[in-house]
């Protein structure tokens, strides 16, 4: 399947493509609308169109290409409002992905996209390897996280939590103590194809800090990272229970 990336940004547009490479798309990147309307001409199937481009507003780019040809398009943009997500589909984009995203879930909105104006999926979804059976639990001080279950509890109480914050405190107490660098956690509790800013994982951090009763349940390593640790035990040791 071959898709045309119109992104101005190549620190985005080349992980981008190498990403979607690996699940077996073609991609053609152009960096200003003007180019990818000329390239519309080529027939790709599916266009994946920036906002912010630097010779035209990515919505004109939009207008236009839908007023010429009926490929699917979808909308990666950093302005996340509903009014600029309405007026992006009222203008005639099939979907609309905001920034921050991984590459995984860019590769679902292709294959809904496609599967609601083909009718098929572009190729059959790749298998996924067997994930490992999760340890026993893990006991932290007053903090218990099941990994099986995703079930965590502090003092016996247990913490809601979203699916992506227990994902960031499971790997944050896979080494109690050692600092994971903000690049290590984006890249394994998110994607390693992420594309937005990292403030994102500064929300998730202060929102588990906030359920956890104690923000000294994970520390700052300023300029680099997080670690878990157990409030007023230094040697914070990771033990199974």
């Amino acid at each position: 399947m071959r898709l045309l990336l119109i992104e101005d940004d190549d620190r985005i547009a080349g992980p981008l493509t190498e990403g979607l490479g690996r699940y077996g798309f073609t991609v053609d990147h152009v960096r200003t609308g003007a180019a990818g309307l000329a390239r519309t001409d080529g027939s790709p199937d599916l266009v994946l169109l920036d906002l912010g481009l630097p010779d035209m507003d990515g919505l004109d780019v939009c207008r236009s290409l839908r007023a010429r040809s009926a490929v699917p398009i979808i909308m990666i943009t950093a302005r996340g409002e509903e009014a600029d997500r309405v007026v992006g589909l009222e203008l005639g984009a099939d979907d609309y992905l905001a920034k921050p995203f991984g590459v995984r879930e860019l590769v679902a909105r292709i294959r809904a996209v496609t599967r609601r104006t083909t009718g098929a999926l572009p190729f059959p979804p790749p298998a996924h390897p067997r994930t490992p059976e999760a340890p026993g639990p893990q006991t932290l001080g007053a903090l218990r996280i099941n990994r099986r279950t995703r079930q965590v509890h502090v003092g016996g109480r247990e913490i809601p939590l979203t699916p992506r914050e227990f994902d960031l405190l499971a790997h944050l107490a896979e080494d109690p103590g050692t600092v994971c660098s903000r690049q290590q956690i984006m890249d394994t509790v998110w994607d390693p194809h992420f594309f937005g800013p990292t403030k994102t994982l500064d929300a998730h951090v202060a929102a588990l800090r906030r359920k956890l009763g104690d923000p000294a349940w994970i520390t700052t390593a300023r300029g680099v990272g997080f670690r878990l640790t157990v409030p007023g035990d230094d040697a914070s040791p990771g033990a199974a229970g």
